[in-house]
């Protein structure tokens, strides 16, 4: 079929891929217009922005779709369909309306679960065990069209935000290659959503990144997951004397107990509200990520030190 492929970010260039490499032939990509980036600010285009170049596919960059010329222009690439993957922009009833099926998006949960912007992090943070990836034909609600097909999996006790992002990319790409067959079949069958167990994944606010020892152990362990590695959730420690934030990118539920924020040996295990969490890898400010024990050896954090 004739696509219209609508995607930023690393989670979408999979499907893209997929997209070409199953035949179909893309009208052109639409992606975010390059940003400032980079300690010199430098213009960068994104990661789809890349790819499709590099597919010498066709590439549109505006930065928004709410003027008739735009809409225009969409409508007379005489698509048979769009693809949207995590593209950014709210999409106008003209540009549903300006293919001749429609336009499908790959929306990493189980809807009705995790409608918005951050669905695998708050699945993670939510102590979540099992989630999925949904093709979804969009409508003007946010996340709350018809789900045409899905796939669960489930999220391990140690699983990071990173890991199960790449997973449910290879997953969502290879369901939309399914999905755009049966729909050239005409056999794409698309249910309304559920009425119950609607949950919204909004954005992470920085604030919901400081680690509060007080906390549960279980709980801060699915906030270091779900953060990891970006945004990462950080906690402040004394360095050689001087105060630093640390990311505390991987950790493991552990035996112990004590104040909160206390260290209770010598291999970065610290005390929360209930139980204990042994951190197993770090990253300091400018610094690449490293293990705890590399971190201690560098930062002489011994038992009885607190962090904040």
């Amino acid at each position: 079929m004739r696509i219209i492929f609508m995607g930023t970010p690393d989670f979408a260039v999979p499907a893209l891929r997929a997209v070409v490499d199953a035949g179909h032939e893309v009208a052109a990509v639409y992606t975010q217009p390059p940003r400032a980036a980079g300690r010199g600010m430098a213009l960068r285009k994104s990661p789809v922005h890349e790819v499709a170049e590099q597919a010498g596919l066709t590439v549109l960059t505006p930065a928004r779709l709410k003027s008739p010329e735009e809409q225009e222009r969409f409508s007379a690439l005489r698509a048979d369909a769009a693809v949207v993957v995590a593209y950014g922009l709210i999409l106008p009833r003209p540009i549903l309306d300006g293919t001749r099926h429609g336009a499908f998006n790959i929306h990493a949960s189980l809807l009705p679960r995790w409608r918005g912007a951050a669905p695998i992090n708050r699945a993670i943070m939510a102590g979540d065990s099992e989630t999925g990836v949904s093709i979804m034909r969009i409508t003007e609600g946010l996340d709350a069209g018809p789900v045409c097909l899905e796939v669960r999996m489930p999220i391990t006790v140690d699983q990071t935000a990173e890991e199960l992002h790449d997973e449910l990319a290879m997953r969502g790409a290879r369901l939309m290659v399914h999905a755009l067959s049966a729909l050239e079949r005409g056999q794409l069958d698309c249910r309304p959503q559920a009425e119950n167990g609607i949950t919204y994944a909004k954005k992470i606010d920085p604030a919901e990144t400081h680690i509060d020892w007080s906390r549960p152990a279980r709980d801060v362990h699915n906030l270091i997951r779900g953060l990891s590695s970006h945004p990462g959730a950080w906690f402040e420690a004394e360095v050689n004397g001087k105060p630093e934030r640390i990311k505390a990118l991987r950790a493991v539920l552990a035996r112990g107990s004590g104040t909160p924020g206390t260290l209770l040996d010598e291999h970065l295990t610290i005390a929360c509200g209930e139980g204990a969490l042994r951190l197993t890898e770090v990253q300091r400010a400018g610094k690449r990520p490293v293990s705890a024990e590399d971190f201690l050896r560098g930062a002489h954090l011994s038992r009885g030190a607190v962090v904040l």
